[in-house]
């Protein structure tokens, strides 16, 4: 367990970028299942879950028992304390069953994005050695079950069970996948009407629809139920994330109970919310964003989680609101623009929002404005964290200025340290300058699932987590993020943080969004180039543009000198620009011309 915030006994002066975040309020000491069971005995005609595409709701009292069933038929099916099981699904109401579940029988739940094939499925799978994997139903573009039974066949030797979702999910599953006929079951198969397909191994990998799994937990008692879960405490590990990281393969995030569980709570806390409110949660549940600072705040307060589509849609999101007197409302800044950009946006009756969270990326003073005033939001929440820290170490409070939800990402979380570092020295920086983001306290990870190597690398012997970003931090203890360490642009020795460039971009009355990197160049080693959106009917920019503009008012060498306009960036599963992506497009194209030059 991370040591307690106390600045008394960590080597800094008030001068030095450190902070330690409030402890008027306790940590939780519990489990998942117990603060869900807690809950529930507190709350228990209150709605938990309001899925909008089917129109199924569950009280919390219901969501406390339908996690026993879950917990109950992972037992039945053979699952001991410690077994990993994926969950490879967009956002539907089976993620929370499933994970209060898995929590409570001591299974821990692998979270994959929906957007993995075969290649990325294949090497989550071998390398946590998952038992079993709940597969979302086929939809227009991709076909999961038949994806996961060629994993089965072709890799994932300890993959012994593939639970299939319905199709409807109103409708029961039986054990015939969806999407398509089931394989023959050779003689002597699992009753219940389970499929089978051979493993890579030979050991064979039972088929299982999602009703079918349930009822098999039947013959699990009550009595045998509350003795697993009586096995468990908070300091368990109970969720498995892999890092989409810009280099080598992903790294499975390991976050105990503990983590994720204060986490939530305190991010509730701070967002203020009872058994009063209920949360549009349009981001996904793959994601902290979605699974803690959605679905575990609201679990801890009593909250109705409101899932408005399968993915991101904003017609859904703004209606979902409408629907259902829905008070926060969550997303990125890009997710954000495309809620206001919906003709329906200034005839909707949005009044009952009040907060929310926006995260992943630096969120325009612009568009900032536009929540606030168009969305009702007045309290919205600016986060900053990553995975590993579970997710969120700073957040600003519903009583900070707009400039202060604009230009940082607030200050420390309850019970969570702050310390800005210079990269080189390890040593805190004076409370201003630039350096590398470290945090630590109890939401930081247990470590990169059987990697000790890789998680030596980013927390250090005094518990340190050290996040690769370029911030600063305030008198008042108001962090600023600068970019990362890697995007540090060096145009002829002069260090250039993109964001700084990024920031005066904005202002310019034809930009809607846009993202400075750096590009090879010959002369100065590396120089800008700007990725620009342009706002609807703007005429295009070029760099002789973005000059001209910038002319008397930035330094000449912080100008871009190339230009490219998108329609859209890449983004990573947690809704962050994939820079790395826009620079290697970016040096391919260059490289492909002749001058290199001039507006690209």
């Amino acid at each position: 367990m991370s040591p307690t915030p106390d600045a008394s006994t960590t080597d800094v002066s008030a001068a030095e970028s450190y902070t330690a975040g409030p402890q008027d309020i306790d940590l939780l000491d519990q489990t998942l299942a117990q603060n869900l069971d807690a809950t529930a005995e507190r709350f228990p005609g209150a709605v938990a879950l309001d899925e909008r595409v089917t129109g199924r709701r569950w009280t919390y009292a219901q969501l406390a028992d339908e996690s026993r069933r879950v917990a109950k038929a992972l037992i039945a099916a053979g699952y001991e304390r410690g077994d990993r099981l994926g969950m490879w699904s967009p956002n539907v109401a089976e993620w929370a069953t499933l994970l209060y579940g898995a929590a409570r029988a001591g299974v821990i739940l692998v979270n994959l994005n929906p957007a993995y094939r075969a290649h990325e499925l294949t090497y989550v799978v071998e390398q946590c050695t998952m038992r079993g994997l709940v597969v979302a139903c086929p939809d227009a573009r991709t076909d999961p079950p038949q994806i996961a039974r060629q994993v089965a066949r072709e890799g994932a030797p300890a993959l012994r069970q593939l639970i299939l979702l319905p199709a409807d999910a109103d409708a029961d599953a039986d054990a015939v996948p969806v999407g398509g006929p089931a394989p023959v079951a050779p003689e002597g198969a699992a009753a219940g009407g389970d499929a089978v397909v051979a493993g890579r191994a030979g050991e064979p990998v039972a088929e299982i629809g999602w009703a079918a799994f349930l009822a098999a937990g039947a013959e699990i008692s009550d009595a045998e139920l509350a003795a697993r879960e009586a096995e468990g405490g908070p300091d368990d590990p109970v969720n498995l994330q892999y890092t989409s990281g810009t280099t080598g393969f992903p790294k499975g995030v390991t976050l105990t109970h503990r983590n994720v569980l204060n986490n939530g709570f305190h991010i509730g806390e701070l967002l203020r919310y009872t058994d009063e409110d209920g949360v549009v949660i349009p981001v996904p549940f793959f994601h902290c964003f979605g699974m803690v600072i959605g679905l575990i705040a609201a679990v801890s307060h009593g909250t109705a989680s409101i899932l408005p589509s399968r993915s991101f849609d904003p017609a859904a999101a703004l209606r979902a609101v409408t629907e259902t007197g829905a008070t926060s409302l969550y997303g990125v800044p890009t997710m954000f623009i495309a809620m206001l950009a919906r003709p329906e946006v200034a005839d909707l009756d949005l009044s009952t929002l009040r907060t929310g969270v926006m995260a992943g990326s630096t969120c325009p003073v612009e568009v900032m404005e536009q929540v606030i005033e168009r969305l009702h939001m007045a309290e919205v929440a600016i986060c900053y964290g990553m995975t590993e820290t579970a997710p969120v170490s700073t957040m600003t409070r519903a009583d900070d200025s707009l400039e202060r939800r604009t230009q940082t990402v607030g200050r420390s979380m309850p019970h969570v340290e702050t310390k800005i570092v210079d990269p080189a020295t390890g040593e805190p920086v004076r409370r201003g300058a630039t350096g590398e983001l470290c945090t630590r306290g109890y939401s930081v990870m247990s470590g990169y699932w059987e990697e000790p190597e890789r998680t030596a690398a980013v927390i250090d012997e005094d518990g340190w987590m050290h996040s690769g970003d370029l911030a600063s931090m305030d008198e008042d203890g108001y962090v600023r993020i600068e970019g990362r360490i890697k995007d540090l642009i060096i145009r002829g020795g002069e260090n250039i943080s993109p964001r700084e460039v990024e920031e005066f971009l904005y202002r310019h009355p034809d930009i809607q969004d846009v993202q400075v990197i750096g590009v090879p160049d010959e002369r100065y080693g590396e120089e800008l180039m700007a990725c620009i959106i342009l706002k609807p009917g703007a005429a295009a920019l070029t760099a002789e543009d973005l000059k001209e503009f910038a002319d008397g008012r930035i330094a000449h060498y912080k100008v871009p000198r190339h230009v490219k306009l998108l329609s859209a960036f890449p983004m990573t599963v947690s809704g962050k620009v994939r820079k790395v992506g826009l620079r290697e497009e970016a040096a391919a194209e260059l490289a492909g011309r002749s001058g290199g030059g001039g507006a690209g």
